[in-house]
């Protein structure tokens, strides 16, 4: 991973299920992150279940917002030019074309880029670099250590048997002799060492033993699998779990547990005795912690204990019974604690795929992945019902957390066959359009938002909220052509749905493309005229807001400075009302506008270091930008010339972030051309080349937290 040697060859770590490649690939970037100045960018695969969306995912790894509409991998070879830094893909085997795809596309156009991904197969790519990684070694030497420092499988079985209450005596021949024997028959692969060193809460080590080498006699490569259920006439309902006596059957041929390390058409001993591990502590579970188990499969991602309840629950599986099951298999080892969020839940890879393949032999699969479905869709119902209000924060956090999961959700919803369904499907797609256009994620709102608005749904509410959604998608993105399309449609859906709030909510779309691109008479005019009813707490009333905004900012681009201030202190009263913030941090934000204009210098620094915080607190990279132009201008206003060179850069890597610098709009352009103008006729283009560069050099974080702390 030198990152000074020739073109940008990728590293490819193969092998199979559980070997420890992530650990491996991960605990390699740490090590070489400060030869990478750029940093290094970790991008997990594996909860994405469509093809297609590698590049996208990539993108939101390296928090590029991006505005634009050009090709994602544009958008990212045109940002990484120049830059050196270490991309980690986690997980390809399952998007593998799409990730040789994304590698081969990068790796001209790229020189400063370096690779490392893994996988269960190699990408098959030219110039290829592939580390084939082999399971733990078994050390049998008689009298080896048994405890921490033997260095191989065995000491990570020791390890983890300390760790569930079971430490094996260092000094005992005996045991040695069978923790070798365990661990020969598991093949040193550590996710089959850390099954079975679970289990010894409740069985001995030797019984651990003879029970493997019941498993590997009885059952060889074949894994206890129940046979299809006759479909039920309620796709709603869930079945009842089967007999657990009932005969094995063989595993199906299209698991993903079925990719191979090596050539198609090779079954890698090691490759079978992860599945027979991993169906070993299947067959130990009890009958309900197998269906659990099976239904936690349609999760992507992650989960917490109130998703798994209304998304598990049923058929034999009560609700009451949950949490103690999910305790149950949280001590097996089957389902991990979420490192870094409290109370969430995660798999691995080859354990969920395991339960998703009982969950298809079991005939739930469908039912399952719908409850699945409705969960999330009435989670980003809620969440646009509460938007406006002070939980705002908190379900920006949440949008956040559950992105994978509301990815998942969508696209199952958009998978359903043509009629009602669709317009179920659209009007989830508005609210989690609506989310993710508010928490950062503008490429997935425009996505999933397109491929819902081409389906021939009926006209309501829902369509409604997903056209509004759409256009202002593009506004961010500043593709005003479209934004200007968008508003046409949203106020013919407003018009015949009847309703006034989206009425109001469609002028904004209008005002705002008008603003931006230069017309700001017009905007005034239409914006103006827009009806001030009453605020909802919704999206919609979101929607009344950022079309008082529009104006403010129409207001003040053509230098109507005091207008548009009262107007923005309008809506900053409303937003403190009611708790909000999105719409808050740009009230903030034109009102320093109009303190730096009249003078203020003060509360023109507080009041754009206040905006700053707010965007950032909900993910805002354009807003964030915006403001920290205004900070620049208002703090060489001020007198620091060098803190405003350092902010410019700041706000640089910000705008490179989100594609398109001020919008695309002119008035924008020009006011932040003319701060650069004045910070550089007072540092001299030295001074001025040194403090933007620092600005420049920073992190997101760290330039957030510089410019909010600027006093």
């Amino acid at each position: 991973m030198d990152p000074d040697t020739g073109s940008a060859r990728p590293v490819s770590v193969v092998g199979v299920g559980g070997v420890g490649k992530t650990r491996l690939a991960l605990r390699a970037a740490a090590r070489v992150r400060d030869a990478y100045p750029d940093g290094v960018w970790l991008t997990e695969l594996s909860p994405l279940r469509t093809s297609g969306l590698v590049d996208l995912a990539v993108m939101e790894t390296l928090r590029l917002v991006d505005q634009s509409t050009r090709p994602v991998i544009d958008v990212i070879a045109e940002w990484a030019h120049g830059r050196r830094l270490l991309l980690v893909l986690d997980s390809c085997e399952h998007v593998l074309a799409d990730c040789a795809r994304f590698t081969a596309a990068l790796r001209s156009r790229l020189p400063g880029l370096r690779l490392l991904l893994t996988s269960r197969e190699r990408l098959a790519l030219p110039g290829e670099d592939v580390l084939r990684l082999p399971p733990l070694p078994v050390d049998d030497r008689p009298g080896a250590p048994t405890g921490p420092g033997a260095g191989d499988a065995v000491e990570l079985f020791a390890e983890r048997a300390a760790a569930a209450g079971r430490p094996l005596p260092a000094d005992d021949p005996a045991v040695r002799a069978t923790a070798v024997a365990v661990c020969r028959r598991l093949d040193g692969i550590p996710l089959a060492l850390e099954l079975a060193a679970a289990r010894l809460t409740e069985l001995t080590l030797d019984q651990l033993h003879t029970r493997l080498d019941q498993l590997h006699t009885g059952l060889g490569e074949r894994l206890p699998v129940p046979p299809p259920l006759p479909s039920l006439p309620d796709p709603s309902a869930l079945p009842s779990l089967p007999d657990p006596s009932a005969p094995p059957v063989p595993p199906l041929s299209s698991s993903p547990l079925d990719l191979l390390v090596s050539a198609p058409g090779e079954r890698p001993p090691r490759h079978q005795t992860l599945r027979t591990a991993i169906g070993w502590s299947h067959e130990l579970c009890a009958p309900l912690e197998r269906l659990l188990w099976a239904r936690l499969s349609v999760f992507s991602g992650g989960f917490c204990l109130e998703a798994v309840r209304q998304v598990c629950a049923g058929g034999p599986l009560p609700q009451e019974r949950i949490a103690g099951l999910l305790d149950r298999l949280v001590a097996q080892s089957i389902v991990l604690p979420d490192p870094v969020i409290s109370a969430r839940f995660r798999m691995l890879d080859t354990v969920r795929e395991y339960g998703a393949d009982w969950l298809h032999a079991l005939g739930e699969e469908h039912a399952v992945r719908r409850r699945h479905r409705d969960h999330y869709a009435r989670l980003a119902r809620e969440g646009c019902a509460e938007w406006n209000t002070g939980r705002q924060v908190a379900w920006c956090e949440r949008v956040l957390t559950e992105h994978a999961n509301l990815r998942a959700a969508v696209d199952c919803a958009l998978a359903e066959p043509a009629g009602e369904r669709w317009s179920a499907a659209v009007e989830m797609a508005g609210h989690v359009g609506f989310l993710w256009r508010h928490c950062g994620y503008l490429r997935e709102a425009q996505h999933c938002l397109d491929q819902a608005l081409a389906t021939d749904s009926p006209p309501g509410p829902g369509r409604t909220l997903a056209v509004w959604s759409r256009g202002a998608v593009a506004i961010l993105q500043g593709d005003q052509e479209a934004a200007a399309n968008w508003a046409v449609r949203c106020a013919d859906a407003a018009r015949e749905q009847g309703s006034p709030v989206a009425q109001v909510a469609a002028v904004y779309l209008r005002g705002g493309h008008l603003a931006l691109t230069g017309r700001q008479a017009e905007a005034i005019d239409v914006l103006a005229a827009a009806p001030q009813l009453p605020v909802q707490d919704d999206g919609f009333g979101a929607a009344q807001l950022q079309a008082r905004l529009a104006l403010s900012l129409a207001h003040v681009l053509r230098g109507e400075f005091e207008r548009g201030r009262a107007v923005a202190d309008e809506v900053r009263t409303v937003g403190r009302e009611q708790g909000e913030y999105w719409c808050g941090a740009f009230a903030d934000y034109l009102i320093a506008q109009a303190d730096l204009a009249r003078g203020d210098l003060p509360a023109a620094v507080l009041g754009a270091r206040t905006s700053v915080a707010g965007h950032a607190l909900l993910h805002n990279t354009v807003g964030a930008a915006m403001s920290l132009d205004l900070l620049a201008a208002a703090v060489v206003a001020a007198g620091d010339a060098h803190r405003a060179a350092r902010l410019l850069g700041i706000g640089t890597r910000l705008w490179e972030l989100t594609g398109r610098a001020q919008m695309d709009s002119p008035d924008l352009i020009a006011t932040r051309r003319t701060c650069e103008l004045r910070v550089r006729a007072h540092l001299g283009d030295t001074a001025y080349t040194t403090g933007y560069r620092a600005g420049l050099a920073m992190s997101y974080d760290e330039g957030i937290a510089y410019a909010a702390d600027v006093r």
